[in-house]
Parts: C-alpha cells; structure tokens; sequence
C-alpha cells in the first residue's frame, strides 16, 4: 500500500495548494484589482524563466502521487493573471520527475462545498489501489470546509477526470466541535493505524495556538473529530500545509506512511502563515493514544529546524512505493515585485525534488536532489586540490554559468585563525546579513559567487565560515542576496544558518543548482539547504559567471570541484 500527499500546489499526488479567499485570514496576498491582468503576450526575453525547475507557461503557480508509473503534479494555477486568484487545480504528468506534460485543469469549484474556492489538501493511495483526494473547500457562507475526490476512470493511467462526493463536505466547523471556520485547512495524507481506522490531521489554529486536528474513520467517507488534537504548540499561530510521516532510523529508504514498526521516526511539518517558512521536529508517535511528542531538543516554534532557510514554503512530501524514497517538493516564490511579476507573466516556480533521508544522528533530516536530475548534466569540469588564498578569487569555466549544478569540497588545515563565536550571536540569518560575503574573516568566507557578472558589480555568494565556539568549532552556511541584482525593487534578504558538521573532521560540502532566477543550495550533504530567487541585470543567460572565493585570511583547499551544464528539460 502506498501514499502520497498533496499540498495542493503538489500533487504526486501531492498538491500544495495555496490559500486565500479575501474575508478568511489566509496566506496569499489578493490583489483584486491585479487577479486578471496579464500581459497580451509573454516577453520575448525571459533571462530570469528557470530552465529545469518546474513552472507552467505563464500567470500564477505556487505550488504530487505515483500511479501506475507516472507521477503526477496537481498545483494551484491563475489561467488569467500572474498574481494569486481565480485558482484552479491544473494538472502535469512525468515518467521521471524532471520532464512534464501538461493536461487539462483537474478540479475547479463547482459544488456548494467549495464554491468559493478550492485550496489545499491531499492524496492517500487506499490498499486496492485507488487513489483519493482530500482537500479544503471555501463553501457559500465561506467557511473552511474538508471534501473528497475521486478518479472517474481507474484505468487511465493519466487521471483526466476526477469526480466529488456528494457527500461533500465530510468535514467540517459545527457549533459543537468549536473549529474556527476561518483557519481549518490543508488536510494532510491519510495513515492507517492498527484498529483498521484512517487518520489524518487538518491545520487550524486557536487564538496563537497551533493545533493538528486529528480525525478518525472506518471507510474514508465518514470522518469523526478526536477530543485531542495530534499536536498542538502555543505561540505558533496557523499552521497549513501539516505533513506527518515516517522515517527508518539508520535506513536509505522512504517509508509508507502507514508503516508500523520500532525502527521508526515520526516527523511533523508545519508551514507557519506568521512567517512563510516551513518548521518540523522529529519524534515519537504513540499509536494507542494517537499523539505526537516531538524529540527532546526538537525545537517546537519557529527558531526550530526548517527544510529550507530561504525561500521554500508551502512543501509537502509524498512516498514513491516504485524507488522506496519519499519525496519533498516545495514552493518557491517571487522576490520580485507584483508589478514586475506581470510584466514577465509569469509568478512562482518548485524547487527540485528532494530524497527526504532521517541523519544518522536522529535529530534532524537529510534532503538531496533526486538522483533523475541529473540525467540533465553535460559539459562536465572538474578540479581537484586548489589551494584558494586569503583574499582570492577562481573562476570556473566551460559550463553554462546561468544553468549549472555545482558540487565542492573545502578542507581546512590550520584553525588558529577562526573567529571567536560570541554566544549572543544566536541567530544565523542575522549574523549572515552582518558579516556577509564581503566582510573579511579568519576562516571564511569562502565558497561559490554565482550569477556573477565579470565586474562583480552582481553576484550571490553561498559560503561558509567557520568559528571558534566553546567547546567545537562551529559552521555557519550563508546565502547573500545583497549583491544579487542592481535593480533595488526586489527582495535581497540573506538567509543563513549552523551546520552540524565538524570542520576539523569532516570536509565542508556544498551543492549548488543554478537556473536564472534560481540558487538551490545544500550543506554538509543536505543538513541545511538554502533557496534563494535573484534577478540580476548583468549576470543573465552568456554573460553570468561562477566562481570560488575565499575573502578570509586563512587558506583553504579546494579538494574537489566539480561543475555541469545544464540541459534544459521538457516541461509544460
């Protein structure tokens, strides 16, 4: 038996759907004025349209199941703007999570349960085989409802037509379950317990509180509230797009949802509306009394782990029964502004399917791309054992520097010179934003400048640097968008946080997927991974560069680099 999720921007059959009905306290911005403007015709230049990650022809997305062989990506799309409103559900297929055909919308309001809208929700694979969905519906007094889908021909491998109960809503606020209407959302994928009842969580919220409703059923139509909520946290506000799973405890494989067993892990994914940023913690599940208790040292509020410390929100994971691996996609939105989102026609794009691993040391997640994208390399560079100066400077040529992966190694051999790490500096984001690329240190930074144009006048730089804690030396990961773009009308924050790696030890990795407008990278083997959008003015299409630097006073080795084109692949 086999699940997936949905988010509804995600649909492998995992869909995220984005939120946002103007009189509900929702995550998307509604520019009403806005909602069906789009340009006549796209640009003819698109320097910052991304070659490999996935995004529809034009207007807004935001952002999957495996049956019978092919994967399938639900995600929220405006067919007449490029800014979030008149969502439908549009519909793609892969064999391979890279390439993408398009297919007709799936699902759009068309019953009283969801007239006013059809947001996020998921899908569970049930043990014959048929997959099902559970979304949220906005209903006529707009309330927050929780409805079901179903495919109308089982034997089309390519799902074109999906049928709602009629029953609909199977789940909603009453004057006795006290469920506030207007945050009750996103329905996460369904697991199997023991007794033979389904369960699955809904995000909600009372006051500051964040709840993970919990509700039971029999037949996967009637569905009853548990007096307790999965987990709840004070202090956290909504939680949407909740993802609860399993995880092997020093296992390479992906785990059904409803698996049962002692070597397991449990994980639970909030994506919090007060900060746009997805949270989890990993713990225990007690099967009996149908609660989750994250991990002691698991933080639970937003100073805990992420999936992604730039931008990423609205993710959901789905498990692929055909590779034994369970899959994060998230989405990643603009930085730019609204008014330069309609000028391109275009808003929104996913991140590159993620292998989601538990770390072998149990306290947080692993995640790397999805071993198919690669099949995209070419014109392969390699080096190996550059020592890179204090002060200096290498650039990487023969690849296609706007649409590269990267992959690096540092080794560091003389530590007297790192920083001493002042413990009030306890936050990353602000420490990375205060000693950025271009402020000189002891070990670092060091690490890649990519989209660079040859006058550096823009680059982003992912780097490291290493400091002298009280009992280990610690490392921080930094993105800096400062310089990313001489055009000031966009978002440039930096985004930083520590890496659980010992540089003393261990070689300090880094993973970078370069698309245009896009900088994926990945930490320590994907122990912190950093998405950052950018919009350069010089660093576009031949005239982007890539390069490895060291602004510290110390040496440190290049001890392999390793660098591809990126052909571009088939999508919509």
């Amino acid at each position: 038996m086999a699940s997936s999720p949905l988010c509804l921007l995600l649909f492998f059959f995992s869909l995220f759907f984005g939120h946002g009905f103007v009189p509900l306290e929702a995550s998307h911005k509604v520019f009403l004025h806005l909602q069906n403007q789009s340009p006549s015709s796209l640009k003819t230049h698109q320097p910052y349209r991304t070659g490999y990650h996935f995004q529809p022809p034009k207007n807004w997305m935001n952002g999957p199941m495996i049956y019978k062989g092919l994967y399938h990506f639900f995600y929220q799309y405006n067919p007449k703007g490029a800014v979030w409103g008149n969502i439908v559900w549009a519909h793609s297929t892969s064999t391979d999570l890279v390439n993408w055909t398009p297919h007709k919308h799936a699902i759009s309001p068309s019953q009283p349960a969801d007239i006013n809208g059809c947001w996020s929700g998921s899908t569970t694979i049930l043990p014959d085989g048929k997959p099902v969905i559970l979304y949220t519906g906005i209903d006529p007094q707009n309330n927050q409802v929780q409805n079901m889908a179903v495919p109308k021909n089982l034997s089309d491998p390519f799902l074109l037509e999906w049928t709602k109960l009629p029953q609909n809503p199977l789940m909603e606020p009453t004057s006795t379950n006290n469920i506030n209407a207007s945050s009750f959302r996103d329905p996460t994928t369904a697991w199997k317990g023991a007794d033979g009842r389904w369960r699955t969580i809904v995000g909600s919220k009372v006051n500051r509180k964040g709840i993970a409703i919990l509700y039971r059923s029999k037949d996967f139509i009637h569905w009853t509230k548990a007096q307790h909520p999965l987990h709840s946290a004070k202090k956290t506000g909504m939680w949407e797009c909740p993802d609860f799973y399993p995880v092997a405890i020093n296992g390479l494989n992906g785990v059904d949802t409803s698996s049962i067993g002692k070597n397991l892990k449990y994980v639970l994914k909030l994506s919090l509306d007060d900060t746009k940023h997805d949270y989890y913690t990993v713990g225990s599940y007690n099967r009996v009394k149908d609660s989750y208790v994250p991990d002691k040292g698991s933080v639970d509020n937003d100073s805990g782990l992420r999936y992604d410390y730039g931008k990423f929100y609205a993710s959901k994971t789905f498990f692929d029964d055909a590779k034994k691996r369970r899959i994060l996609w998230g989405w990643i939105n603009e930085s730019s502004s609204v008014e330069h989102d309609i000028e391109k026609g275009w808003s929104g794009v996913q991140a590159i399917p993620r292998n989601v691993l538990l770390d072998k040391s149990g306290k947080q997640l692993l995640q790397w791309p999805i071993k198919e994208i690669e099949k995209l390399r070419a014109n392969a560079v390699h080096v190996s054992s550059r020592q890179l100066k204090g002060g200096s400077m290498v650039e990487v040529t023969g690849v296609t520097a706007s649409q590269a992966d990267v992959e690096v190694s540092f080794k560091i051999s003389d530590f007297k010179k790192a920083e001493a790490l002042d413990p009030s500096w306890s936050n990353p984001q602000l420490l990375c934003s205060q000693k950025g690329a271009s402020v000189k240190g002891g070990l670092g930074p060091f690490g890649l400048k990519v989209l660079a144009s040859k006058g550096m006048e823009e680059y982003t730089a992912v780097f490291f640097r290493v400091f002298k804690g009280q009992t280990k030396y610690e490392v921080l990961m930094c993105s800096d968008q400062s310089r990313s773009s001489l055009d000031n009308d966009n978002d440039k924050t930096t985004y930083g946080a520590f890496l659980d790696v010992d540089p003393v030890h261990e070689k300090l990795s880094l993973r970078s997927l370069i698309d245009h407008s896009i900088v994926e990278s990945f930490g320590g083997g994907g122990k912190v991974c950093i998405t950052a959008r950018v919009y350069p003015t010089l660093a576009i299409d031949g005239e982007a560069h890539l390069y490895g630097f060291n602004k510290g006073t110390e040496s440190v080795e290049i001890t392999t680099l390793s660098a591809w084109s990126m052909k571009k692949a088939k999508i919509n």
